[in-house]
């Protein structure tokens, strides 16, 4: 079992451990819907054997009630708060409240811990070894697996991608390393690429299993698109709609990966789709074209750098407001949709700002420079000073 559930009971009148064992079953029995009921949770292992410890005081019972959880967090919580809307025992009223959820699995590493500093101390009396050392190196245990680089390209990918016979191919350095902090080692990254797939990635889906594990966006078709175009892709996995993989708790990741589909299957699926409509395709290629700008905006261009500021723009090239670049990410947070047009700052166009702008509609950004931008949304233009000037 992961965790304990200890509740603290007070019912007034005398009551014995069946009565409340009983009425635990009985009053929780479909509150949160089947997923939750405490019986089918036991005969699947889930939850573990109930313990009730009572001692009868005064005319009333008190005692604490113990049960074993093998859910994760958040179930064990909701668990935890179903227990306490228990009103009865038998005729009784009672008072039910939960004193503490232990994490065993916290436990037992602090008895680990405790036991390899007494070990240590020991070892380093008799032998003379310095134990602040190999302190260091028992955490290192504890630790996730580091990000490396892989080939000539210097992908980023997990420590066991020449080991495995799998390989989970994701777009992002950040990707990469949430799946690491839930264990995944065999993954690499494109490093957002479009349009060119490394050929390091290439040379290795030709001797492995390869799933091609995206965002759930339209920046993943693209990605996609290009992968099964160029590389030997076994199976499609897709972070659910309008997610990242890099933001996944590990559940949703074994749920993506669980539910993967062969890529025939897939390009199948893709086929079968409406072709966009003519208006929808002549969008796709206004977005590809360098904007027209405003002589009057140019000149505020050539007259923002070295000033740190930033100029927000409506859809008629006309100057909205002038922050602070350091205030840009906020100022732009607190806009209406697509209240603001086009962005200039006197800064380098970072991937928070590309996130935030996207979010409110903003169809350009003209920077100093470009930052580290690995994934760029479909419907927004990242121009330079230099693009421009």
């Amino acid at each position: 079992m992961k965790y304990l559930i200890k509740v603290k009971i007070e019912v007034d009148g005398i009551v014995d451990k069946p009565d409340v064992i009983g009425a635990i079953f009985g009053q929780t029995e479909g509150l949160l819907g089947p997923d939750f009921d405490l019986r089918d949770l036991q005969d699947k292992g889930r939850i573990g054997r109930i313990q009730v410890d009572l001692k009868t005081r005064n005319s009333k019972t008190i005692g604490e009630v113990v049960i074993p959880s093998n859910l994760d967090r958040i179930e064990t919580a909701l668990i935890a708060a179903m227990i306490e809307t228990i009103d009865k025992v038998g005729p009784y009223g009672v008072r039910i409240k939960v004193s503490e959820i232990v994490d065993l699995r916290e436990e037992r590493v602090k008895r680990i811990i405790e036991r390899a500093k007494e070990i240590l101390k020991s070892w380093g009396k008799e032998r003379g070894i310095d134990y602040k050392a190999i302190v260091q190196e028992v955490s290192k245990a504890l630790k996730p697996p580091e990000i490396t680089k892989y080939g000539p390209e210097g992908l980023p990918a997990g420590p066991d991608v020449d080991k495995s016979d799998t390989l989970i191919i994701v777009e992002g350095r950040a990707d990469v390393l949430n799946l690491l902090r839930y264990g995944y080692t065999n993954v690499i990254a494109l490093e957002g690429a479009t349009g060119k797939i490394p050929n390091t990635i290439i040379k290795l889906a030709e001797s492995k299993k390869t799933i091609a594990f995206v965002d759930g966006d339209h920046g993943g078709d693209l990605i996609l698109k290009e992968l099964l175009k160029f590389a030997k892709i076994d199976y499609v996995a897709r972070a659910p709609p309008g997610r990242e993989v890099e933001d996944l708790t590990g559940k949703e990741i074994e749920e993506a990966l669980a539910n993967k589909v062969p890529a025939a299957d897939y390009l199948v699926k893709m086929m079968a789709k409406k072709k966009p409509k003519p208006a929808e395709q002549v969008e796709v290629k206004a977005t590809e074209r360098l904007v027209a700008l405003p002589d009057d905006v140019l000149n505020a261009i050539k007259g923002l750098k070295g000033t740190l500021e930033s100029i927000l723009y409506n859809e008629k090239w006309e100057a909205v407001k002038r922050v602070p670049v350091r205030d840009l990410v906020d100022t732009l947070s607190q806009a209406g949709e697509k209240e603001v047009y086009a962005v200039v700052l006197d800064g380098i166009i970072t991937p928070r700002l590309v996130d935030t702008a996207s979010a409110k509609g903003v169809q350009v950004i003209i920077g100093t420079k470009m930052g580290a931008v690995t994934k760029r949304p479909f419907n927004l233009q990242l121009l330079t000073f230099d693009d421009i000037l």
